[in-house]
């Protein structure tokens, strides 16, 4: 997410059906943040895992419905009326192949009875004739709940979670690895089952035995007994089974199951093409005058990376460097790159990523639009983005409202920005001043940032260590929420040595969940930006004991700068801010107290407010008392000069407004594209970008400018018509902070008691309530966007 990932997201109502699925697993929605805007998304630890779990460890997370039987061969002999079938009907060369087969079965990871996933030894050997298996057997366990179905929990929401959840973790750990440690192997085979996966998810959101159950629960005498979280998920149940086709005939659901899958394998191959073609982009510099300007940061991350490609003698100092597209990269050119043309050359790579030969996302864009459009009518709706607003708080007038506010309130802003930049370089003699472009506006804003406020985030990383920023953050968690998060390396198998495992306790020292932290950038294998997503889910159905809920366990995912020689991973502030984003989707998955799986933690949570608890953490940054705890010199220990503090806390509403615009741009080119954008009609996706580019910023872009083929977010996520999702969950996650303001954010117990609060509201009900009643509950009143103003300082102009 980098910046919302930011999720994750997965991101992340997400429940049964096509659409459940869809959230939780298909693409494996990631929450993520939406970082920096130029890179359109939103950490020195080595540690060895254990190759197995010892079966005999007794773990919380063990769940039954792990335990089915895939032994084919076995169960056959013992059926009567094959084990009296002579011997010799079998041939010893069949006998033995299937032996063979079984036992590879048995074998794969994917299929084991696991505690925590085996991300260490699942290779893509495993995927095929692992998710193959599982499809079939769970197939057969729809079926004999199709058979046996009856209005009522045991007999429907119980056997319909189990088959959920199954798929949700095997898929999901498959799908992790490709984001984490992606090959052609892996992919190769990923592509293969997935129409298999995607088939069957269609067969279940499509089950009218199922849909009709749920609807007959709906209608009983009982329905008034249910609690609000059964109620939220037979109501959702019923909407998402509709919006998975199950309505439709015949036909009808031949061409909508057809476009199901096709959708699956294009958003696939979108972010794949993103992927290689950020990868593919090098640029070896072997003259240090070429980047001028570069802190010592970067120097050792380019000469990192050409040490990485073969340059047995790349230092900081004397080079070479290699500058790619990946996320820090990139960005360090932008910033501080004194060399104009470089920047340009670096952006023009940027912005075109994904756009031209082999892995042109131009076509497959259209084709996304096109077959949604067509889903849209298949269901009886005008667009897309009205089936998207189905199941989120929002309408789509509701969001174009918003974003409209938000928009008029910036702009002004936005253009004094600009004006302030032209005046600023002018003063340095600048040649471009009188013609700033993209390229120029993130170099000279950051000399600007400098100049005004004394605040060079170069040279503020010594002071932000990742060891002492996740202490830090761990310690306002146990401030906030009354939790401890302990390291546990070792408990779990990981995918990268540099993968952390931890366990959070709570007060009474017994745990309640469990999360992994994938900090740092590698571009080779792993994707952009930064997410969170759930491995587990809290549920008390896939209870170990019967009586204790199985705990919830997450995954946040970084892509910050690694350590280099002797230094930790030393972070710019924004790098700060998207880890204390990310730890805030993962803290409403893990202190969820909700038990029902189906609306647990992030699951069944309306797309539009899964942000909330995310963009909230990110206040606590400019806490005095929060930063000051985790900026400490990494070799001195000197905390961060009061002076320092006061200017970084001056400098947040820095370009506000143009922050702002280039967010509402990305809403806005979403809601356009999937609202009255005719595919194949007389304009075109970039047409389209130009044209709510003119209103939302102030450079208009390139003519060459393709950054839609890189915009994973709404094709390859989960944000398709919901990308406005960021402001309107900012609305409320700003409200939410402002009730610590209120209470007194220098009175201790008052935010002790303010974050109980939260934790007992927010973030402990889940998706098992409305998401607006759940704000009321913390907030006692409903939201509104003038906290947020404030915030952004942007209060007075959307006053005036």
């Amino acid at each position: 997410m980098r910046h919302i990932l930011k999720l994750h997201v997965r991101k992340r109502a997400l429940l049964a059906s096509l659409l459940i699925f869809n959230m939780l697993m298909a693409t494996r929605v990631i929450l993520s943040r939406s970082v920096h805007p130029l890179l359109l998304k939103r950490t020195p630890f080595l540690h060895s895992a254990p190759k197995h779990l010892p079966k005999s460890q007794s773990c919380p997370l063990w769940s039954s419905s792990f335990s089915f039987c895939l032994s084919l061969h076995k169960s056959a002999t013992t059926n009567p009326s094959l084990s009296s079938r002579p011997c010799s009907s079998l041939s010893a060369t069949a006998m033995a192949s299937s032996a063979s087969v079984d036992e590879a079965l048995e074998a794969n990871p994917l299929l084991q009875d696991f505690d925590f996933p085996p991300f260490d030894v699942v290779d893509a050997n495993h995927v095929r004739p692992g998710i193959r298996a599982l499809l079939k057997k769970l197939e057969g366990d729809l079926e004999e709940l199709e058979r046996t179905v009856e209005p009522t929990w045991p007999k429907l929401v119980v056997p319909l979670e189990k088959i959920i959840d199954r798929l949700t973790v095997v898929w999901g750990l498959v799908n992790h690895l490709k984001s984490v440690k992606d090959s052609s192997e892996l992919r190769s085979a990923i592509e293969e089952v997935q129409p298999e996966k995607v088939k069957f998810q269609l067969r279940l959101g499509q089950s009218k035995p199922i849909y009709n159950a749920f609807k007959a629960v709906l209608e009983s005498p009982d329905w008034q007994t249910l609690t609000e979280a059964r109620k939220r998920i037979v109501e959702s149940q019923i909407k998402e089974a509709v919006l998975c086709g199950v309505s439709l005939e015949d036909d009808k659901r031949d061409n909508f199951n057809k476009i199901e899958q096709e959708l699956e394998r294009l958003s696939h191959k979108f972010q794949e093409n993103v992927l290689d073609a950020t990868k593919k982009f090098e640029k070896l510099v072997t003259d240090k005058n070429e980047i001028e300007g570069l802190p010592a940061t970067a120097l050792g991350m380019a000469a990192q990376t050409a040490l990485s490609k073969g340059h047995e003698n790349a230092t900081a100092e004397n080079g070479p460097w290699i500058i790619t597209l990946d996320g820090p990269s990139f960005l360090s050119i932008m910033q501080h790159a004194r060399n104009r043309s470089l920047r340009e050359e670096i952006y023009h790579a940027y912005v075109t990523r994904a756009s031209s030969g082999d892995l042109d996302n131009t076509a497959i864009i259209d084709s996304i639009l096109k077959l949604r459009l067509e889903k849209a009518k298949l269901l009886n709706y005008n667009n897309y983005a009205e089936v998207s607003m189905a199941t989120k708080m929002a309408t789509v007038e509701k969001a174009e409202e918003l974003l409209e506010k938000l928009r008029s309130a910036s702009w002004n802003a936005a253009v004094q920005d600009m004006e302030d930049l032209k005046n600023f370089s002018k003063s340095k003699d600048a040649p471009e001043a009188n013609d700033l472009n993209h390229w120029d506006t993130s170099f000279w804003s950051e000399r600007l940032r400098e100049s005004k406020f004394d605040v060079n985030e170069e040279e503020l990383r010594p002071y932000f260590s990742l060891p002492k920023v996740m202490d830090g953050l761990f310690n306002l968690a146990n401030i906030l929420f009354g939790i401890n998060v302990e390291p546990a390396d070792g408990l779990a198998p990981v995918w990268n040595n540099d993968v952390r495992f931890y366990c959070i306790k709570d007060s009474s020292g017994s745990p309640i969940a469990y999360f992994y932290f994938d900090p740092y950038t590698r571009p080779s294998e792993k994707r952009g930006g930064a997410w969170m997503d759930e491995v587990l889910a809290r549920s008390h159905v896939l209870s170990r004991d019967g009586a204790s809920a199985r705990l919830p366990v997450a995954h946040m995912v970084c892509n910050q700068t690694p350590p280099v020689g002797n230094k930790p991973s030393l972070m710019t502030f924004r790098e700060v801010e998207t880890v204390f984003h990310e730890f805030g989707h993962a803290l409403q998955h893990m202190l969820t107290k909700q038990d029902e799986g189906l609306v647990a933690g992030i699951r069944g949570i309306e797309w539009d407010a899964v942000e909330l608890p995310s963009q909230f953490m990110e206040n606590w940054c400019y806490h005095r008392d929060t930063l000051m705890s985790i900026a400490k010199h990494y070799e001195t220990g000197e905390t961060l000069p009061e002076e320092t503090y006061k200017k970084l806390l001056a400098a947040r509403t820095f370009r506000a407004g143009s922050l702002s615009l280039r967010q509402i741009k990305f809403a806005s080119v979403d809601l356009k594209l999937h609202t009255d954008y005719i595919p194949g009609g007389s304009e075109s996706i970039f047409d389209v970008d130009r044209r709510v580019s003119e209103r939302t910023q102030v450079i208009p872009p390139l003519p060459e400018d393709r950054f839609l083929c890189g915009f994973s977010h709404i094709f390859a996520g989960g944000y398709a018509a919901g990308y406005y999702s960021y402001k309107w969950a900012e609305v409320l996650s700003a409200d939410a902070f402002s009730a610590f303001e209120d209470a007194g954010l220098d009175n201790s117990k008052a935010v002790k008691e303010t974050g109980l609060k939260f934790r007992e509201t927010i973030l402990a009900l889940g998706g098992g309530k409305a998401p607006l009643e759940v704000f009321v509950e913390f907030r006692g009143r409903e939201p509104s966007p003038e906290p947020l103003l404030r915030h952004n300082g942007l209060l007075a102009t959307a006053s005036a």
